[in-house]
């Protein structure tokens, strides 16, 4: 099985911010979008481009995924955004409202222009529904592009739907979102929950996307980070009934038909059971 890449917890931080850059070394999460859009001023752009570039430069972040959201294709500042951020070389850059393969394809050529280092991958965000009826073709694009992240409050507004528990008016966007990346072999991140007060609601949409079959989740503020760790990662029951399944397997090999706790056993739940300890190996060593 190839090497996993834990991404239960994705926290957006403003990059005019320099006290949220700094907090940002300390909190558990797996991953970091540091922001140059919606949470960056028109009049700080500039001043926020810096920082984030040298943050996600400066190598003081750990074990963390650092990317870093540029403004979107067609504004004032998406060029001066794509070439610092690929000077500074994150590990993704993250692009809001990609609506098409070509458009995945000319970004990654301005990346490799500016100098972006291989490791450099691209974030696309699917916030539209052309993005969403474009999704397996974006998805497939390129070999740079390696996760899928879901602007779930922008397509609300696109949609003219509204924010209800269990999201009736998004699970087909979530759904096929996570079908394509499933297709093309890249990381998908579902969108952002907007209460941090209603703890109860932010658990049941992590269990959610957790069953859709998303690898995380991004999140608003830090208080998200720990519950949805916690959601996103194998259980130590779930680890247990891998262990076991696999041995059950194992042991009758060659015998038929292989039962374990009353279940039939075939290669596909081996399979699965194997990613689950991947995961929760992975993200053993990420908390080390």
């Amino acid at each position: 099985m190839t090497e996993i890449s834990v991404l239960r917890s994705v926290l957006y931080m403003p990059g005019s911010n320099a006290r949220a850059l700094e907090k940002a070394k300390t909190l558990a999460c797996d991953g970091l979008i540091l922001d140059l859009e919606d949470a960056v001023a028109p009049d700080a752009k500039e001043d926020a481009r810096a920082a984030v570039c040298a943050a996600a430069a400066s190598g003081e972040y750990g074990r963390r995924t650092v990317t870093i959201r540029v403004n979107g294709l067609g504004t004032a500042w998406h060029e001066a955004d794509l070439a610092a951020a690929a000077a500074a070389g994150p590990d993704a850059v993250v692009v809001p409202k990609v609506s098409s393969a070509a458009e995945v394809l000319a970004l990654v050529d301005a990346l490799e222009r500016a100098g972006a280092p291989e490791r450099t991958r691209l974030w696309a965000m699917i916030e539209t529904p052309t993005a969403v009826f474009d999704v397996r073709a974006i998805a497939s694009a390129s070999p740079r592009l390696s996760a899928l992240v879901l602007g779930t409050n922008d397509l609300v507004k696109e949609l003219y739907a509204e924010h209800v528990p269990g999201r009736a008016p998004l699970t087909t966007a979530l759904s096929l979102s996570v079908l394509a990346a499933r297709e093309a072999g890249v990381q998908v991140l579902d969108g952002v929950f907007n209460d941090t007060k209603d703890e109860a609601g932010f658990l049941a949409e992590c269990a959610q996307g957790r069953q859709m079959g998303f690898d995380g989740k991004t999140l608003i503020h830090p208080s998200q980070v720990a519950p949805a760790n916690e959601t996103f990662a194998p259980s130590p029951e779930a680890v247990e009934d891998a262990e076991g399944l696999i041995a059950a397997f194992e042991a009758g090999a060659g015998s038929g038909v292989v039962t374990y706790r009353g279940k039939m056993v075939e290669n596909l739940h081996v399979e699965s059971a194997r990613r689950t300890l991947a995961v929760a190996e992975a993200v053993r060593l990420l908390a080390e």
